[in-house]
């Protein structure tokens, strides 16, 4: 194993000989600086036995420290200075960890000089995502004073709520299509402008008519059908696979954030400036993102100039080559079971999130009969909770990775547990009297909901690295008309049943998703 030590603490007293200094000079070859700080690496093979890894530190006074990563197990012939194992592969050095001691050795630099920009663009999506989910759940606070205003039936509520999965569902394999061609960087860009738009836009279009308003919601959802593929193809190029886990589900987690930002903020600005005030502003956010992602994103990691040679490195070994691609073979793709598994159970799994997402403020105000701030501020307990356990899912996902369990194990594991989980709660709903009972079973429904985020929404880049993109708008179409005949036909239910009848529906297909991926599923590359 690898064992860290301090070797040695040198400061020349100011009596040293110049031998001292020659001495030196001769055991660590390296141009000693008083007026700044310095740091090296020293990679040291002795014998084909051991390799040792050297960080040599000078300070500003002469003084400095010498850092030590041994590996005492005979090393293999060595044909990247960037990876050294074993021949038991029980103790490996990559990439990363060079790179997190080449971050940690540069002295005095300010940490977002060395912070990790592969965990930039991660957290530009993730604020994107963000952005993306406030101006989405919006709506569902603010359609209550709406309806109240214009007499809207439940139907019609059904309907404006369903409109946006109208253009969300066309710009899905367009939108995959266009980002493995073109780059991820333009495609996303363009949908926060573009939903960004249509967002301040609501209010204006709801004043003109019912048909103003739906076209202005549909226009929303052909920016926002972009992101998920733009983003997938994004990441796919900058996240190594050891990350990608963790990686999408922080990404994701902003969505889920972003849920807890509309829904917490909403009926304060409603109360406070009146509904509309709800659009403006959360659209306006959309050109602060925009100016950071045009100086700081690039669709690639080779076309990043400002890219750590050493991160770089990292990177395109451990990733697949991402050259646009010229042609899309539709019939190989729609042959692999694998595919249909991830489209049938992308189906199943938004039938139940969307269904939350857009109706729970209403479930809320009508059955649980809380006002409208209560709606709201209750509603952010299952999404915040998304949001934790997204990541928790994140890092138990990669974590039984890296341990040694396969990858199809892994995504058959956390998808069982966020199609299972959501089914078991809802199913309590129908037995719980008391609100918080309600709302608990809700929170721990889109909790378990969540780990879906290491299974099938991670599975795209599993299976198919190259058509990541293409990949997730084929099951995201699936997944979007699951929302718009989910959206609608809860409506419809409403008028005609109960709400254990909407939730009976939902379970049912929470069930045929579990059977079809433990089925069909792999986590092993079927695509080249």
């Amino acid at each position: 194993m690898a064992t860290r030590a301090l070797l040695s603490s040198f400061s020349p007293p100011p009596s040293s000989s110049p031998s001292s200094s020659t001495s030196l000079s001769r055991r660590f070859p390296f141009k000693h600086a008083t007026a700044t700080t310095t740091s090296l690496l020293l990679f040291v093979s002795h014998a084909g036995r051991r390799c040792s890894v050297f960080r040599v530190s000078g300070g500003r006074d002469g003084g400095g420290k010498v850092w030590a990563d041994v590996r005492s197990e005979k090393q293999h012939h060595v044909t990247e200075p960037s990876r050294f194992e074993d021949e038991d592969d029980d103790d490996v050095v990559t990439a990363r960890d060079l790179d997190n001691v080449v971050g940690a050795g540069v002295e005095g630099a300010a940490w977002w000089h060395v912070f990790p920009k592969r965990w930039v663009i991660v957290i530009l999506c993730f604020s994107a995502f963000l952005l993306c989910n406030m101006d989405r759940v919006n709506m569902s606070i603010a359609i209550l004073p709406m309806s109240a205003e214009y007499n809207w039936s439940p139907s019609t509520v059904g309907l404006i709520q369903s409109s946006f999965f109208w253009g969300y569902l066309l710009t899905q394999i367009a939108g995959g299509i266009w980002a493995d061609t073109v780059g991820g960087k333009q495609v996303l860009g363009f949908g926060v402008v573009w939903w960004s738009v249509a967002t301040v836009l609501t209010p204006i279009a709801a004043k003109l008519g019912l048909p103003f308003l739906l076209v202005a919601r549909a226009f929303m959802g052909i920016g926002e059908g972009v992101a998920m593929p733009a983003m997938n193809n994004i990441l796919s190029k900058w996240v190594p696979v050891a990350e990608r886990s963790r990686s999408l589900a922080l990404v994701y987690s902003g969505m889920y954030l972003g849920s807890v930002t509309g829904l917490a903020f909403s009926p304060f600005l409603i109360h406070q400036f009146g509904w509309p005030s709800v659009f403006y502003s959360f659209g306006s956010l959309g050109t602060v993102w925009f100016s950071v992602w045009l100086s700081k994103a690039y669709s690639s990691p080779l076309d990043d100039p400002e890219l750590r040679p050493e991160e770089k490195k990292l990177i395109t070994t451990n990733s697949v080559s991402k050259e646009p691609i010229k042609m899309i073979p539709w019939g190989l793709i729609l042959s692999k079971p694998p595919v249909w598994a991830l489209i049938v159970s992308h189906f199943c799994h938004n039938w139940g999130t969307f269904i939350l997402l857009t109706w729970m403020p209403t479930y809320y105000n009508q059955v649980l009969k809380f006002n409208l701030t209560e709606s709201g501020l209750f509603c952010v307990l299952p999404w915040l909770t998304m949001a934790v356990s997204a990541n928790v899912g994140g890092w138990i996902a990669d974590t039984l990775v890296s341990k040694g369990l396969s990858v199809t194990r892994v995504r058959k594991i956390m998808q069982t547990v966020g199609f299972l989980g959501p089914a078991f709660f809802l199913t309590q709903l129908s037995h719980v009297n008391s609100p918080v009972m309600a709302v608990l079973c809700m929170t721990c429904s889109q909790g378990t909901d969540a780990f879906s985020q290491s299974g099938l929404y991670s599975n795209h880049q599993d299976i198919a690295p190259r058509y990541s993109g293409i990949l997730l708008g084929l099951s995201n179409t699936a997944g979007v008309l699951a929302g718009v005949l989910g959206t609608a036909a809860t409506g419809y239910i409403l008028q005609h049943g109960s709400w254990d009848d909407v939730f009976k529906v939902s379970v049912g297909l929470y069930l045929v998703g579990t059977v079809v991926w433990n089925l069909f599923s792999t986590g092993e590359k079927i695509l080249e």
